[in-house]
């Protein structure tokens, strides 16, 4: 781990110039005023430099701030290396994907790789008959470990086949270029191969100066393949006809996709990359997806893209696993070339090599594609020698005792300062668990740059809550605390479930509350009193989740609606079947189900608070909380959030002490709009009942009837 710190002594580059003069007196003089200059020199060095934000900001984060120190200028000094000591930009840095992989020339055709252990390597394809000739054989350049071919064929052209043999001492083997931009797989032999991408019209941008509405950042987390409701692998253009209508009505103002850098099992969700230039081609075109892009952008809607820098897929002959006859020319050396959790591969981010091809990527995705910015998953397992497995980080020494991957660190600085170097507006968002301090600051202040990063903790903290304990002990004051317990300097995207909570083997959380009963009694008129509950409490948690966010919030494609199937990918085990991958739209567009009352709230939620710009920066003050009632009610601006957890207790004239003046209803989670017993009549305007000693603040008490298992939220409309 590095830990040089930035207090450290050093020497000014300012040198005192002395008056011209000659002879011995000169000379003297001359002396004189260089120890006047060592001194100044000795003094100025001795001054501490100014103590990083990150650290200013919290105390306790003092102890460590040669190692945090450290990791700045660990990056700093690697910044300073890519760039040559700042003679080029990071940007210009991370242009691989100009000069690598396969160009159009005005003589033909040229193609590059990088491929340090090779002794040959030739290019074979459809236009050539798949057959390895000398023709078409690489030439080594010269001083680099860099390989070139220039060549020139009139059936090499749009929509050709092509791939690479690579020989290496001892064996070789057929190779997709690691740069390769298109991707597709053969519908009978399975095996997959690069393709010429070069069409006779490219495509044109019809919004170039998209700017994201990130005020808050409300996320609608999507895959392409099963946003359909047929049973099969849906595509780019069908999720933009008929998705992105239904993400713009709900509300969101962001997607975020999954799945879309290639992979060669489509049951990865993903997470799997083979190559990672590009995009998908289960789902379509290169210019499907753009269109699909540019038409989101036309509409308001942000666009950023799951990308996995984490770890690789293990393949040969389709990814990077022992492209050129060395395992670890992308990867970690020894035990740490393998994920022990993943099966799969870990880059190795020590090797400028390496920061090149991630850092370009990055680059590629935002220029090629317009991508508003990148979750970048994982993040956890590229901070952590152990890839935070088995480790419990119960305190601030567990993310400076040495076991931190300070090359891993260093490239997601390098990638967040890249990213918003091309794109000011760009958003970065780490999918990490451990807490890691300063992940979501400024790199200028200690931080490694993020925008946002998720608050995992509440996903978890619902499934806990739901799995274990009983509706009479959800306590509001536990609630409220995970709802809100985050570092006041960083940004985090709130979510209630994740999308692996929709994977065989676990439930989302409508699937929790009411199981089997989903299938038997959703149909209006038939609920269950677990349908009833599972609905109600449904709601609840959305809004208290969505209530408390300081940065943004994310909902899993379907999970608005309570999606009553798990996911489950074509595999043997299911007879390679896509009946569970998939959303089945029908069942919300039924207005004879529950299902649309769930997804009418969620969009009326979104409403509610996007009537307030910025609600995610105004101060969430807790207005009071009883366990034993189970109720909680908290102010963020002039928006009054009340909540009655109770299954049972309804309560007539309950106080709540808040500013003087009348309260209107804008939501209602009663509303037999959304499923409710309509118990409270929402257009009523609430008065504060005066009080002699609460006046003198301006406040007064607040009476409300509270149903059970309700939620409301009241705006103060006037003194």
């Amino acid at each position: 781990m590095a830990t040089k710190s930035s207090t450290e002594k050093r020497s000014s580059s300012k040198k005192a110039v002395p008056r011209k003069s000659t002879g011995r007196k000169a000379a003297n003089k001359k002396s004189s005023s260089k120890k006047t200059a060592a001194k100044k020199r000795a003094k100025k060095s001795a001054a501490p430099t100014p103590v990083l934000k990150l650290i200013k900001n919290d105390p306790y984060l003092a102890e460590f701030a040669p190692a945090i120190e450290g990791r700045h200028m660990n990056y700093l000094k690697k910044l300073s290396e890519l760039t040559n000591s700042g003679k080029m930009s990071l940007s210009d840095f991370a242009s691989g994907y100009l000069y690598f992989g396969l160009h159009k020339t005005d003589n033909g055709w040229v193609i590059r790789e990088w491929a340090p252990n090779a002794k040959a390597i030739y290019l074979i394809g459809d236009f050539n008959g798949w057959k390895k000739t000398t023709k078409y054989m690489f030439k080594h350049l010269r001083g680099t470990e860099n390989w070139e071919l220039k060549f020139n064929h009139k059936n090499f052209t749009h929509g050709s086949h092509y791939k690479l043999i690579i020989q290496w001492d001892g064996g070789e083997g057929e190779r997709i270029p690691a740069w390769a931009t298109r991707v597709v797989q053969d519908p009978d032999t399975k095996l997959f191969s690069a393709q010429v991408w070069n069409p006779e019209k490219p495509y044109i941008w019809s919004n170039q100066r998209f700017k994201p509405d990130v005020n808050p950042l409300l996320i609608y987390e999507c895959h392409i393949g099963m946003a359909q409701d047929g049973e099969c692998v849906g595509t780019y253009s069908e999720f933009r006809k008929n998705v992105l209508p239904r993400v713009s009505k709900l509300g969101y103002n962001c997607i975020q996709i999954m799945a879309i850098q290639e992979h060669p099992y489509y049951g990865s969700f993903g997470y799997h990359v083979s190559s990672f230039f590009a995009a998908s081609s289960r789902f379509g075109t290169p210019e499907e997806l753009k269109e699909l892009i540019d038409t989101a952008h036309s509409i308001g809607i942000t666009v950023i893209m799951d990308i996995v820098h984490s770890h690789a897929v293990k393949n040969e002959n389709e990814g990077l696993g022992n492209f050129a006859g060395d395992p670890y020319q992308y990867f970690q050396q020894g035990d740490r070339r393998e994920h022990p959790a993943w099966d799969s591969l870990c880059f190795d981010y020590g090797k400028n090599q390496v920061l090149h091809f991630l850092l370009s990527n990055c680059k590629y995705w935002l220029e090629e594609y317009h991508f508003d910015g990148f979750r970048f998953d994982g993040v956890t397992s590229m901070l952590y020698y152990s890839h935070g497995l088995g480790e419990s980080f119960n305190g601030y020494a567990d993310y400076y005792n040495g076991h931190e991957d300070d090359n891993a660190i260093c490239y997601l600085t390098l990638a967040n300062d890249l990213i918003h170097q091309i794109k000011k507006t760009a958003i970065t968002i780490a999918e990490e668990v451990s807490g890691m301090p300063g992940l979501a600051m400024p790199i200028k202040e200690g931080g490694y740059g993020f925008d946002y990063r998720m608050a995992m903790n509440i996903p978890d903290y619902w499934v806990k809550t739901i799995k274990e304990l009983r509706d009479e002990d959800w306590k509001p004051s536990s609630m409220f605390w995970e709802s809100t317990n985050r570092r006041a300097d960083e940004k985090t995207i709130s979510y209630a479930e994740s999308h692996d909570q929709a994977l065989v083997g676990d439930k989302t959380i409508i699937f929790r509350l009411i199981d089997s009963d989903m299938y038997w009694h959703f149909k209006k008129g038939d609920e269950t009193s677990n349908v009833e509950r599972g609905i109600a409490l449904h709601k609840m948690i959305r809004l208290l989740t969505l209530s408390t966010i300081n940065g943004g919030y994310l909902n899993f494609m379907g999970n608005e609606f309570g999606h009553p199937e798990w996911i489950d990918f074509p595999r043997e085990g299911n007879g390679w079947s896509y009946k569970y991958a998939r959303r089945q739209w029908n069942l919300v567009d039924n207005k004879e189900l529950c299902y649309h009352y769930l997804n009418d709230f969620d969009m009326a939620m979104l409403k509610t608070i996007k009537r307030y710009k910025q609600i995610h920066k105004q101060p969430i003050i807790e207005i009071w909380h009883n366990d034993g009632d189970q109720v909680l009610a908290f102010q963020r601006g002039d928006l009054l959030f009340c909540f009655n957890f109770s299954p049972t207790k309804s309560y007539v004239g309950y106080g709540f002490m808040v500013r003087q003046g009348s309260y209107e209803y804008l939501l209602n989670t009663d509303d037999v709009s959304y499923g409710g017993n309509g118990f409270n009549d929402d257009k009523v305007i609430h008065f504060t009942v005066y009080d002699n000693i609460l006046a003198r603040e301006n406040k007064g008490w607040l009476k409300l009837y509270l149903p059970a298992r309700t939620a409301c939220v009241l705006h103060r409309v006037r003194d």
